[in-house]
């Protein structure tokens, strides 16, 4: 049993009976132990983990051995695999891909906050990252919580959010430059992708809402231009990363990370330069935000 804050700072109390949760941050993050996600688990498992997974919105496993096939048929307890935009997967299993940043390699893919492909129309619902190779020292990666940048905003800037859309690029300049040499070495044409959502949305299984905006990839509120929008985002993009909000994450080997891009966004800190890092990733297909 662990017990937690919520919203209103009262208890509450869950009692789990297949794993072991250990939440590492106020603000959001638990570590799961008592479970080896490389073998089939039956339901209750399963309920378990995702229940982990809506109120801690990123968790955690350690020490885990997995193959590509082994993490692709963990993240499919949870949801559907779904191809990640514009990157090739691995060959022997290509709804997993490969996210790696070299010895030589000065800029680290996707180094700047933001929730995972907001430019699709659906974008995704979750995340899995599995560290098969690490630094010796640094690469930890962030997270903020989205429940409670909304929550602390001002009623009156609530109100104002009511009704706006924001609208998300692929190729922003604090993103591109993360993405646009490896889409090239790959021999990947780089495309243009947008989409508009809802500047606040709610999420479809807790019914709490979230900022839904993201230095990386929103671009302007729809209807606005970019100048006139510039000024409300930049109070958006500074709020929602609030040390506050956030937790950090430093991996070992075998880690594996599971976020809700729906609720939380996430970080990864370049600091490890001279060093590999390797990483494989399953994204999960998500609704129409609303």
């Amino acid at each position: 049993m662990y017990k937690r804050l919520n919203k209103n700072n009262t208890a509450v109390h869950h009692n789990y009976n297949h794993i072991n949760v250990h939440p590492i941050d106020g603000a959001l993050g638990a570590e799961i132990e008592g479970v080896d996600i490389s073998q089939p688990l039956d339901g209750e498992v399963i309920s378990e983990i995702r229940k982990a997974f809506l109120d801690h919105l990123v968790i955690f496993f350690r020490d885990q051995n997995l193959t590509p096939q082994q993490q692709l048929a963990f993240a499919e307890n949870f949801g559907q695999a779904m191809k990640y935009p514009q990157l090739k997967g691995l060959p022997e299993c290509p709804l997993v891909t490969a996210v790696i940043k070299l010895e030589h390699e000065r800029v680290n893919f996707g180094g700047v906050w933001h929730s995972d492909t907001t430019y699709l129309e659906h974008p995704p619902m979750a995340s899995l990252l599995y560290a098969v190779e690490v630094p010796p020292k640094g690469g930890d990666t962030l997270f903020a919580n989205q429940y409670l940048a909304y929550e602390t905003l001002s009623e009156d800037l609530k109100t104002q959010l009511t009704g706006l859309v924001g609208v998300s690029n692929s190729t922003k300049p604090e993103v591109a430059k993360t993405r646009e040499d490896r889409l090239r070495d790959d021999g990947v044409e780089v495309k243009v992708l947008h989409a508009t959502h809802p500047v606040a949305r709610t999420h479809p299984e807790t019914g709490r809402k979230s900022l839904y905006v993201n230095n990386a990839h929103t671009t302007q509120i729809e209807g606005w231009t970019e100048e006139e929008s510039r000024s409300l985002l930049i109070q958006l993009f500074e709020h929602q990363v609030k040390p506050e909000f956030t937790s950090r994450f430093s991996w070992g080997q075998g880690s594996l990370a599971f976020w809700d891009n729906r609720c939380a966004q996430h970080n990864p800190v370049n600091d490890y330069h001279g060093f590999r890092r390797i990483m494989h990733r399953v994204t999960l297909a998500g609704d129409k935000p609303c």
